[in-house]
């Protein structure tokens, strides 16, 4: 697993070691980053489920102004700080360990988000119970975007999220991405 683009291209990343995390393989990852490139330049970036902090720092390098990583596995944490002193963009990340629904809690009012991408555990539904709270849709931006990372049989319907309009999939092999924005 590497940095693809930006300040620290081709950087290797430290992933945590056993199945608690999956991070985003470098094909899947590319693809994202082409779908949502142009909106990641001075944005304001959370990353959820963090694991490695992957897309996080990925995000950075390709010019982010500020990343919030959220994770609540310690483990995980030691490897994301590594990861970003190791691309020197510590500097503008910020690593909250604490789980998810947590963290929209603290970060309300606090700050406002351009891009989300969360890739939380399959099967749980961790990012349905995410994207219905008022809270967590409190800290998008009008024109914001959040992507979700998750298994082929998960299921979001149009009508599900009273301010979220899901407005693409990007199906892989294994998973997918759904995006949704503001409305």
């Amino acid at each position: 697993m590497r940095v693809i683009a930006g300040k620290a291209r081709s950087i290797q990343l430290k992933a945590p070691e056993g199945m608690d995390t999956r991070p985003t393989t470098d094909r899947i990852k590319e693809t994202l980053f082409n779908i949502i490139n142009n909106r990641i330049y001075d944005s304001c970036f959370l990353d959820i489920f963090a694991g490695s902090g992957g897309i996080g720092i990925e995000a950075l390098s390709r010019g982010a102004a500020k990343t919030y990583f959220v994770e609540n596995n310690r483990k995980a944490c030691s490897i994301i700080e590594s990861n970003l002193a190791k691309t020197h963009l510590e500097d503008d990340a910020e690593l909250l360990n604490m789980n998810a629904l947590n963290a929209v809690n603290y970060l309300s009012g606090k700050e406002k988000f351009d891009i989300v991408f969360m890739d939380p555990p399959y099967g749980k539904g961790l990012e349905k119970q995410l994207l219905s709270k008022k809270t967590f849709v409190d800290l998008l931006n009008e024109d914001a975007i959040v992507i979700v990372e998750s298994d082929l049989d998960t299921v979001y319907s149009e009508d599900e999220y009273t301010r979220l309009r899901l407005v693409r999939e990007k199906i892989y092999k294994t998973n997918k991405h759904t995006i949704f924005e503001v409305l």
